[in-house]
């Protein structure tokens, strides 16, 4: 089949029923002097764009005025356990960035369609400063959320005692305690983590000459460790991201009683770690964080705006509302 180029026209492609193709390549290699009106499949950003208005854009902006955003959610983290107890797990942990990783070992979700105009809600969960929430393991963390994406919690970590308790449930999960002796029919059991969110924490151990020893809790990047008969185990790793433009680590596990290492990774607000006994650390886990990043020039309103490689960021420290 033939291409005719018509100065009146256009382009015509005469008697085809397949298809014809168009320029393909990644954001970097988009033409260095664009023209408006240039049509491209960009590899990097899995999607058709068109330049217009000084800038590249998905074609589904431009033509019903829907774009993707990438995504980070992190939830708070779980509150250590009381009585020289276990590390709590740290928040869920969802991320849609491409090339990057989702908690638990999961591969990074879908982009998220947005449509112009429209609302989404934002909440950030806090860590959980609570020691008693319930008979055995501390408080969870609380979700954090962007529209009907939800990260959950972090488990509690478990509480030290006579007998020592498991760890609790959650996005990553509570490390179990030990002292002495173990709940009954629980044996100081790491708490269950969330699947494509954080993985569990580790199990608490007994006997030995440090019977205050206790399990770390889980990491969105790795399994909390299990303390040994004298020494806590250190908290989970978390997950690298640079949705931001830089690399940060967050959601990690905190460390258990007795631990003298600690773990490494972000420590501070809204990294959504979990509550540990290191140095440097507190019991209470970490408020989580939303952030949202698209290609070009500020379309959203909404957190903290930034720039960075040619995105577009949102950072959400507390909650409100992403207006596409």
């Amino acid at each position: 089949m033939s291409i005719v180029l018509n100065g009146t026209t256009g382009i015509t492609q005469p008697s085809i029923t397949t298809s014809f193709g168009i320029p393909v390549g990644t954001t970097a290699q988009r033409p260095s002097s664009p023209a408006v009106g240039m049509i491209r499949y960009n590899t990097t950003n899995f999607e058709y764009e068109v330049y217009s208005g000084g800038d590249w854009f998905a074609l589904t902006t431009q033509v019903v005025g829907i774009y993707s955003v990438e995504y980070l959610v992190i939830a708070g983290g779980g509150c250590a356990g009381g009585n020289g107890g276990a590390g709590g797990g740290a928040g869920g942990y969802r991320s849609s960035v491409v090339g990057e990783s989702s908690g638990g070992g999961s591969s990074a979700e879908a982009k998220l369609a947005v449509t112009m105009g429209s609302s989404i809600a934002v909440v950030i969960g806090a860590g959980s400063a609570t020691f008693s929430s319930g008979s055995n393991y501390s408080g969870q963390g609380s979700n954090s959320s962007l529209g009907s994406i939800v990260s959950t919690g972090g488990g509690g970590g478990g509480h030290g005692g006579v007998p020592a308790y498991r760890g609790g449930p959650g996005g990553s999960g509570g490390g179990g305690a030990a002292y002495g002796s173990y709940e009954s029919g629980g044996f100081s059991a790491a708490g269950a983590g969330t699947t494509g969110q954080g993985y569990a924490g580790g199990s608490g151990n007994s006997g030995g000459s440090n019977i205050f020893a206790s399990a770390g809790g889980g990491g969105a990047g790795a399994v909390g460790q299990s303390s040994s008969s004298n020494y806590g185990g250190n908290g989970g790793a978390g997950v690298a991201s640079s949705i931001t433009g830089s690399s940060v680590t967050r959601a990690v596990g905190g460390s258990g009683y007795q631990n003298s290492t600690g773990t490494s990774g972000a420590v501070g607000a809204n990294s959504g770690r979990g509550g540990g006994f290191e140095t440097a650390s507190s019991q209470t886990g970490s408020s989580g964080v939303v952030i949202i990043r698209y290609t070009g020039a500020q379309r959203g309103t909404g957190g903290t705006v930034t720039s960075s490689g040619g995105y577009t960021i949102h950072t959400f420290t507390s909650s409100g509302t992403y207006t596409a």
